[in-house]
C-alpha cells in the first residue's frame, strides 16, 4: 500500500461542513464530540431512507418483493428523511426528537450502530438548529457525495475536526500515520483484525481501505462476507465513540464489525490467540487497577502502566505467527528505571519477533499532545531467539509542518522512504550507523539492556574542519581594526567640515 491519501474533500465541502458546525454552535451544541454524534444520528436518518427508497426501485425493477424497514403507517411515513425534510422547523424537531429518533434506536437491524443506540439521547432543542443540519446534510449527501468512499471521507473530515483529547489520554491517529501502520503490517483478506481501543475505528477503516485497494479484485464470497463484518474487531470504554465507530464503519461498507464497549485490560477480555493482525494506538496515560487486570496478562508484564500492559495484551491476542503495529511513548524504547519496561522489552526481543522501531518526531499528534513517540512492530512467536536483526528508522518529517497548524508540507516527508526501505531491508543491512535508518542485530540491542532508542545506535559523524593559523587570524583582527579606526577618523573629519 502507498502513502497516497485521496483527497475528495474540496474546500467548497469544507465550507459547507463547517458551516453546519457553526450553526449547531450557534445552538448550543458547543461539544465536538457531541457536534459529531448529532450529526452522527442525522446522516443515519438520511441513509436509511436512501437506502430503503433504492431498494424499492430495485424490487420495482426485478419483480422481487419489497419489504420497507418504516412501518406502513402515516407515522411511519413521516419519520422518514425525504418527508420531514420538508416540514416546518417546528414540526420537524417534533417528529424527529419525537418519533424518527426513537425509531433508530429501537431499529433491530442487526448492525452495531443500531445496538450502540440503546441510552442516546437526542440533542437538538431549537427547531431553526435542526432544520439548518437537515438542509445542510441533504445538500452535502446529495449534490457532494457519489459514493461510499466519499461518505466515508467526509465523516473523517468531519472527526478530524475533534481538537480536544480525552481525559484518559485518547487522541486521534492522523490518518497518514495509520495508513503506514497498515502498511507496515499487510493485512490480508480473510485475516482477523483488532485495535483494542480503537476510538472512532480509524485503525480499521485504514485496514479495510488497503484490503479493498490491494485485494478487492481477486477476493471470493467467503473473503467478502467476512470483510463485511466480522474481520474487524475493535473495544473502546467509552460509549459514543462506539457509536462514531459504528457509524465510520458502516460508511466503509463494513456493515457488522464486531465493535463493543469493553475495557480491554480488565478481566472482561479473556481473548487469547485469535487475532492475525492488530493495529492500535493505546492511550499512554495513568494506570489501573492492578487488581482488575487479568492474571494472563500480568504474567506477560507484571506492571499498572497502561502503555505496557497494553503491548503486553497485543501480544496475548495475537495468534502464534500474528503481527501487530502500534504506538508507544518513547519512555517504552529507554526507560530503564522501573523493571517492568525492561522486561517487556526483553520478551519483545528475545521471545517474540521485534522487526522494526520507527522514531517518529514529537510534533506528530499536535495540536492533542506533544508527546514523543515511536511505532513498534513485531509478530508474536513465543520462540526465543526469533528476533534477527531490527530495523531503526529516525522519522524527522512525516509531510506536515510539527507545529499546532498541522499545514501540509510535501517537501518534508519520510514516509515514502519507511516504506521504500521496509519493502528491502536486505538492503537495510548494507547502511551505516551514521545514516537514518539501519539494521541492530539481537545480541547488540541484548548487551545494551534492550534499549531500543535510536540515539543507543547511530553514529554521529563529525566533520573535520580546519582553521587557519593563530598567527593568520590575530593579523586578519588587526587589519580590521585598523581599517575600523581610519573610517571612524574619516567620519570625524567630515562631521567637522559639516559643523563650520
Amino acid at each position: 500500500m502507498g502513502t497516497e491519501v485521496r483527497r475528495v474533500i474540496t474546500g467548497q465541502v469544507k465550507n459547507k461542513v463547517d458551516d453546519i458546525w457553526q450553526r449547531m454552535w450557534e445552538g448550543g451544541i458547543t461539544n465536538p464530540i457531541e457536534v459529531i454524534m448529532q450529526l452522527t444520528y442525522l446522516m443515519f436518518m438520511k441513509q436509511l431512507d436512501d437506502n430503503d427508497m433504492e431498494a424499492e426501485r430495485i424490487a420495482g425493477l426485478t419483480g422481487q418483493e419489497f419489504r420497507s424497514v418504516f412501518p406502513d403507517t402515516p407515522e411511519g411515513r413521516e419519520i422518514r428523511w425525504h418527508i420531514f425534510k420538508t416540514m416546518r422547523p417546528e414540526d420537524m424537531l417534533a417528529v424527529v426528537s419525537g418519533h424518527a429518533f426513537p425509531f433508530i434506536k429501537t431499529l433491530h437491524t442487526g448492525n452495531v450502530f443500531a445496538e450502540s443506540m440503546e441510552d442516546a439521547s437526542f440533542g437538538f432543542t431549537k427547531a431553526k438548529t435542526l432544520e439548518r443540519a437537515v438542509n445542510g446534510i441533504d445538500d452535502l449527501l446529495d449534490h457532494y457525495v457519489n459514493d461510499r468512499d466519499d461518505l466515508g471521507d467526509l465523516y473523517e473530515y468531519m472527526l478530524s475536526k475533534l481538537n480536544t483529547a480525552g481525559a484518559n489520554g485518547q487522541f486521534r491517529t492522523p490518518k497518514h500515520i495509520r495508513d503506514m501502520m497498515v502498511a507496515l503490517a499487510d493485512p490480508k483478506p480473510g485475516q482477523l483484525l483488532c485495535d483494542p481501543a480503537c476510538g472512532t475505528a480509524g485503525f480499521l477503516i485504514s485496514a479495510a481501505e488497503s484490503i479493498k485497494k490491494r485485494y478487492g479484485d481477486g477476493m471470493d464470497e467467503t473473503q467478502w462476507d467476512l470483510f463485511e463484518g466480522p474481520q474487524f474487531t475493535g473495544f473502546d470504554t467509552d460509549q459514543t465513540m462506539i457509536r462514531i465507530s459504528a457509524m465510520n464503519m458502516l460508511l466503509h461498507g463494513v456493515t457488522r464489525p464486531d465493535i463493543h464497549n469493553r475495557d480491554s485490560l480488565s478481566r472482561a477480555n479473556t481473548i487469547s490467540g485469535r487475532f492475525d493482525v492488530i493495529l492500535a494506538n493505546p492511550p499512554f496515560t495513568g494506570s489501573v487497577d492492578v487488581e482488575g487486570v487479568d492474571d494472563s496478562l500480568k504474567a506477560i508484564v507484571d506492571t499498572k502502566q497502561t502503555e505496557l500492559l497494553f503491548v503486553g495484551l497485543f501480544l496475548r491476542m495475537l495468534k502464534p505467527g500474528g503481527r501487530c503495529a502500534c504506538i508507544v511513548p518513547n519512555g517504552v524504547l529507554f526507560r530503564s528505571n522501573a523493571k517492568a519496561y525492561r522486561h517487556l522489552r526483553e520478551e519483545l526481543v528475545e521471545h517474540q519477533r521485534l522487526e522494526a522501531v520507527i522514531s517518529m518526531p514529537s510534533g506528530v499528534f499536535k495540536p492533542y499532545s506533544g508527546v514523543s513517540t515511536a511505532v513498534l512492530v513485531f509478530t508474536r512467536t513465543d520462540t526465543p531467539g526469533s528476533t534477527g536483526d531490527v530495523w531503526f528508522y529516525d522519522m524527522r518529517h512525516d509531510g506536515y509542518t510539527l507545529d499546532d497548524k498541522r499545514d501540509e508540507d510535501t517537501a518534508h516527508n519520510d514516509i515514502p522512504d519507511i516504506l521504500a526501505r521496509w519493502a528491502d531491508l536486505d538492503g537495510e543491512r548494507r547502511r551505516e550507523r551514521t545514516e537514518q535508518s539501519f539494521m541492530v542485530p539481537r545480541e547488540e540491542i541484548a548487551e545494551k539492556g534492550y534499549d531500543l532508542s535510536f540515539n543507543k545506535y547511530v553514529e554521529v559523524a563529525y566533520e573535520k574542519k580546519e582553521y587557519p593559523p593563530t598567527s593568520q587570524l590575530m593579523a586578519e583582527l588587526r587589519d580590521l581594526n585598523a581599517r575600523f579606526v581610519t573610517g571612524m577618523d574619516e567620519l570625524e573629519a567630515m562631521l567637522a567640515k559639516d559643523g563650520e
